[in-house]
């Protein structure tokens, strides 16, 4: 190429100038600086996988795994998430969807979206704010809050923390059913409109990453234990600054949390025992942890209002029935006017609506609600329910459905074998 050449090339590029000012000034509009760092922090998580890597920096490794684990072998977390990541939306164009409505009733209440905070048990492992957060988050999200027997804040306390809210009660229906009886009187005294009574806990599941850890109430300082708290001294300072962790409804001992709960769990329960409990609490009843269109049946027949299709998030039988794989024959042997609520693996806004489309009426998240305690206290737990709202608005604007009840089986299928992406661990 000859000098004549070169230059032509240049001319024909255009002359360079100043930056106009103007031009400069639109390009260069800076977010503002949000100073308060919990929330700045947050509000940069766009997911609950987002959320969950904040989670892990900030928790120490056995309070995390607590929160994260599965037992045995963790197949059945797994396979949660896998039949999720499994489906394939099947969407109607050419519809209106300006506006969508994700609200509805179950359980005789009223939600904003489909989704409630299922009962979780020493929450403030995740969290020193613990349940606390969780109520005041799901009551600012309009949707119900489900405080577990084994939580670290009493039934009484949370009443009183948000007392406008949504509250049930879960329940491990105990050996000694007087004590049993005491915990729902406190909760029907305390405003509770829900007992939600968990039958798949004859004994705790094997969950070997606790067993790993050394998790104990009161938990077990090692060197292990300090050498991983160097790495989060904001999480050990609100736990050694704060009232001591344990079950806040029960006296408890010292030892492994499996050891305590097995003392607890009845695994002589059986149907007349849910009778029993049917005649003794008024409000709404919801049976958690069926797994088979059988004993959804037997639920239902012994006065359950609602049931909950669980695995327990695959934190007890391990290989047990994925909820999203039997909600489709457990509905069609219930029929329409059962309500459903499943949990176990919920992650994504998606995955929500993919469960009201094959059957559901409601879910429930553990797990994605507890990323977000542990990655910023109630602001976090506030976040994941707004990422949450926020994809199931998109999810069904995009399905071209505009209310819940518009949701079909015919909205959802499964990928092909062998189409389905390879799930990606930190998200689970």
């Amino acid at each position: 190429m000859n000098r004549s050449t070169q230059v032509r090339m240049l001319s024909s590029a255009g002359k360079r100038c100043l930056p106009d000012a103007q031009a400069l000034r639109e390009l260069m509009r800076f977010k503002p600086l949000d100073l308060h760092i919990v929330r700045a922090r947050v509000n940069s998580a766009q997911t609950i996988a987002d959320l969950r890597t904040l989670a892990r920096r900030r928790t120490p490794t056995p309070a995390f795994d607590y929160v994260d684990g599965g037992s045995f072998g963790e197949h059945s977390k797994y396979r949660n998430r896998e039949t999720f990541d499994q489906v394939e939306f099947v969407p109607s164009v050419l519809r209106d969807v300006s506006t969508v409505d994700p609200s509805g009733r179950i359980a005789g209440t009223r939600f904003r979206i489909p989704v409630g905070i299922a009962p979780t048990g020493l929450t403030r492992l995740a969290h020193s704010s613990g349940e606390k957060a969780g109520a005041s988050a799901a009551d600012a999200a309009g949707v119900p809050f489900s405080l577990s027997t084994m939580g670290t804040a009493s039934i009484e306390d949370i009443a009183t923390n948000d007392p406008d809210a949504t509250r049930w009660f879960q329940l491990y229906l105990w050996k000694d059913r007087e004590k049993s009886l005491a915990l729902v009187s406190r909760a029907l005294e305390a405003g509770y409109t829900g007992l939600i009574v968990t039958v798949d806990t004859p004994v705790g599941g094997a969950r070997y990453r606790d067993a790993r850890n050394g998790m104990t109430l009161p938990p077990t300082i090692s060197f292990r234990t300090l050498v991983d708290a160097s790495y989060r001294p904001a999480w050990w300072l609100n736990f050694l600054t704060t009232e001591s962790l344990g079950f806040a409804n029960f006296a408890s001992d010292h030892g492994s949390v499996m050891e305590q709960a097995n003392e607890m769990f009845d695994a002589s329960l059986e149907v007349p025992d849910l009778a029993w409990l049917r005649s003794n609490w008024p409000g709404k009843l919801i049976v958690k942890g069926i797994q088979t269109a059988n004993d959804a049946l037997r639920a239902f027949d012994t006065g359950a209002d609602a049931i909950v299709i669980s695995n327990h998030g695959g934190r007890q039988l391990d290989r047990a029935p994925v909820p999203m794989q039997v909600l489709p024959s457990i509905r069609a042997a219930t029929g329409p006017a059962a309500e459903i609520i499943l949990d176990s693996g919920i992650m994504t806004g998606g995955d929500v609506v993919a469960a009201l489309a094959n059957g559901a009426n409601f879910t429930l998240i553990g797990r994605a609600y507890l990323y977000g305690l542990m990655a910023g206290g109630e602001l976090g737990a506030r976040r994941a329910l707004t990422i949450l709202e926020s994809e199931i608005r998109v999810v069904m604007k995009l399905l071209g459905v505009t209310r819940l009840a518009d949701l079909t089986p015919d909205h959802v299928r499964h990928y092909r074998p062998g189409l389905s992406p390879h799930i990606v661990p930190a998200a689970c």
